[in-house]
């Protein structure tokens, strides 16, 4: 008898082993009926691994790829690619050509800002460039470079997401260069949201603290930051270790938690993503995947009554989960209280990096699988 209780341990503590956590994994959430059907078309094909999609005012549509890339496509043409310097670009693992973002105005300035990599002889990092383009979107001209020292080593965790926002000024997510000691390291921009002016790279007036870009830290590889329509509420959504993806609030000078260095000298990824007991005061997530990770990748506000009842939800991509994710928020923004993958768009077009709202109430999606990627554009279909 007690041989068979002990055999029984064994095979439980196996299964628990297994499945790193005694959570159970989150599977797929289904689409409700009262969730809208959706019309899915190409925009653009044949791609290697693009990165983030953006829109400009008259309709055309800008994708850039990871390894070196611009191409556009103007409304009723095809697309073709945009020249531009990238002669220093260090694409390499995760890290290459990532976010794009349009100046909030763009319309009379033409800027656009790039987050990359960057390598000359000296200097290997990250970094936030401004670029300007013609108005037949046939060249990328360098303005300048806004930021410098976003840490990289061999590429793995670069994030980074860009939030343009109406002052002026750029939230930048970056990634923790999958190194220890980085993410509560307040002399590192690794692991943070960055808060700073877009046009001198200094740090953002009121920012929490002195004379840095900093706006929040203790986050592992932040690839997605969007602002709730309506409200200054930010999200980051961030990518877990072996579990815990997350979608975090941001407060200024709040840390979330993520301290992978109980050995300097080694990235310990069995910590929790965020860890109350070794980062007193850390700020637990609005929302989190368990076990295991679905590599939530990106975030957008979809909004419009076509959406209803998602109109204002929070669309996530997802690379290993293959779908989009809408989270339904509550009023006050700290918990979500339904959510959704829709069928349209759930493994049917493999690993989706980036999701991006649109005006008119339409969602960009670019996929990244480096195999004939696409930029989609998704549309809740008119009833009747």
């Amino acid at each position: 008898m007690r041989a068979r209780r002990l055999i029984d341990c064994i095979v439980v503590a196996a299964c628990l082993a297994a499945c790193g956590t005694d959570e159970p994994v989150q599977p797929t959430p289904k689409p409700p009926s009262t969730f809208p059907a959706l019309d899915v078309t190409t925009v653009m094909a044949d791609l290697d691994h693009p990165w983030d999609v953006v829109a400009a005012p008259d309709g055309t549509v800008l994708t850039g790829e990871r390894s070196g890339r611009f191409v556009v496509r103007r409304p009723g043409g095809e697309p073709t690619a945009v020249a531009a310097d990238l002669d220093d670009l260090f694409a390499n693992s995760e890290t290459g050509l990532m976010a794009i973002a349009l100046a909030t105005d763009f319309a009379q300035s033409r800027k656009v800002f790039t987050c990359q990599g960057f390598r000359d002889s000296q200097t290997t990092d990250i970094r936030v460039i401004a670029w300007t383009v013609d108005p037949a979107w046939s060249q990328l001209t360098r303005t300048g470079t806004v930021l410098t020292g976003l840490p990289v080593s061999n590429g793995r965790h670069g994030g980074c997401r860009i939030l343009p926002m109406p002052d002026g000024t750029l939230f930048v997510a970056t990634g923790d260069s999958a190194r220890p000691t980085i993410p509560q390291d307040l002399g590192s921009l690794g692991g943070k949201v960055l808060h700073f002016d877009a046009g001198t790279g200094r740090p953002a007036a009121g920012n929490p603290f002195p004379d840095s870009p900093v706006y929040t830290l203790g986050h592992r590889n932040v690839q997605g930051l969007a602002l709730r329509p309506g409200t200054d509420q930010i999200y980051s959504v961030e990518q877990g270790s072996s579990r815990d993806d997350e979608v975090n609030l941001l407060r200024s000078g709040g840390n979330y938690g993520w301290k992978p260095d109980r050995n300097p000298n080694r990235y310990d990824e069995s910590v929790p993503m965020t860890d109350p007991e070794r980062v007193p005061g850390a700020i637990a997530a609005v929302w989190s995947s368990g076990s295991s990770t679905i590599a939530t990748a990106s975030a957008s506000f979809i909004t419009g009554p076509s959406w209803a009842p998602w109109d204002g939800a929070l669309a996530i991509g997802v690379l290993k989960g293959t779908h989009v994710r809408l989270l339904r928020l509550s009023d006050d923004g700290t918990t979500v209280v339904d959510e959704v993958a829709p069928a349209e768009l759930d493994g049917r077009f493999g690993r989706i990096r980036t999701v991006a709202a649109q005006p008119d109430g339409s969602l960009l999606v670019t996929t990244d699988n480096g195999d004939n990627d696409v930029v989609l554009r998704v549309t809740p279909r008119a009833s009747g």
